[in-house]
């Protein structure tokens, strides 16, 4: 046993810049190559190929760039030029002094979390941050007198209106007044992590494009995107998926009670990401879906920085 630990050390692989090193990590590799696009079965091989070249080769020490044009050639060979070519933007983009803020909305039922927590792995961003969480903090802070459309989910929310505008909408109203007071806890949370310079991702039905404007943060690569589902009967499908034991679950019952407003709420937040040219993917495949905001973040920080920082050169 202690024969097979010292092999083991002895052919551990050192991730080095200097004086500091790290040991390479397949897992960590797999994750930087996910944030292309590439799906993880196939980002994991890649990563061992990495691992069985360089221990083949005896390379037990490598730098950071040579460990990047080692992962571009090995990825260029497996996947395709485009996909290496990809690679090493994120990489250099990694290196921009500025946090990624991913703001992922869309209606109840839709995927968000599931997606929301793909993205995340996939990009190496450990903060996950649920808007219905912050609702539930700030009932604690507010009682229902003071605000009540927090006491009720986001499609029952117009129970909570005081005084509704005549001809107005109650669901869209309830909604958009739960929205404004939940906006003010995802400001605080976007400016922490501005503070702090942490890259987070923000999920929830409360994340409504024109509530808040992503073009605010300066100092921050903020990015907002909607999830859909436009069949409905798709849509209705996630629930029970959601709730595998649907027939006797009161959450699932009042999904369906609800499942109008629900799609009603959909529909609004879908027509101002419309009206606010913001991106709004429908979600099929998750595959595909996770590649299409993979494809969009990518294009939209690249774009904004390639400028500053030579990328395109």
């Amino acid at each position: 046993m202690k024969n097979n630990n010292k092999e083991s050390k002895q052919n551990r692989i050192i991730i080095t810049d200097g004086k500091n090193g790290l040991p390479y990590s397949k897992g960590l590799m797999a994750s930087s190559i996910m944030a292309t696009g590439i799906v993880p079965s196939k980002s994991y091989k890649v990563a061992q190929m990495i691992q069985d070249r360089l221990r083949a080769e005896r390379t037990f020490s490598v730098t950071t760039k040579e460990l990047r044009d080692i992962t571009a050639e090995a990825l260029k060979k497996e996947i395709g030029e485009e996909y290496a070519g990809k690679y090493l933007k994120w990489q250099a983009l990694s290196q921009i002094d500025k946090p990624l803020i991913l703001l992922v909305g869309g209606g109840t039922g839709v995927g968000k979390s599931t997606i929301a927590t793909e993205i995340a792995h996939r990009l190496g961003v450990t903060r996950i941050v649920q808007t219905d969480a912050l609702r539930e903090v700030m009932r604690a802070v507010f009682s229902y007198e003071l605000m009540p459309t927090l006491y009720y989910s986001s499609f029952e929310a117009w129970k909570g209106l005081r005084t509704p505008i005549a001809g107005d909408d109650p669901v869209i109203t309830g909604f958009k007044e739960q929205v404004s007071t939940i906006a003010v806890g995802v400001r605080a949370v976007i400016e922490r992590a501005i503070r702090e310079s942490l890259d987070i991702v923000v999920e929830g039905v409360h994340l409504v494009p024109g509530f808040i404007e992503p073009f605010e943060f300066k100092d921050a690569f903020v990015l907002q995107i909607i999830i859909k589902v436009d069949d409905a009967q798709q849509h209705k499908n996630h629930f029970y998926v959601r709730d595998p034991g649907f027939a006797s679950h009161r959450p699932f019952k009042r999904y369906l009670e609800n499942f109008d407003n629900i799609r009603k709420i959909g529909a609004y937040i879908e027509s101002l990401a419309i009206k606010k040219d913001n991106p709004a993917i429908n979600s099929y495949s998750l595959d595909a879906t996770y590649s299409s905001i993979l494809e969009i973040i990518y294009n939209t920080v690249f774009n904004k920085e390639k400028t500053l920082t030579g990328l395109d050169s």
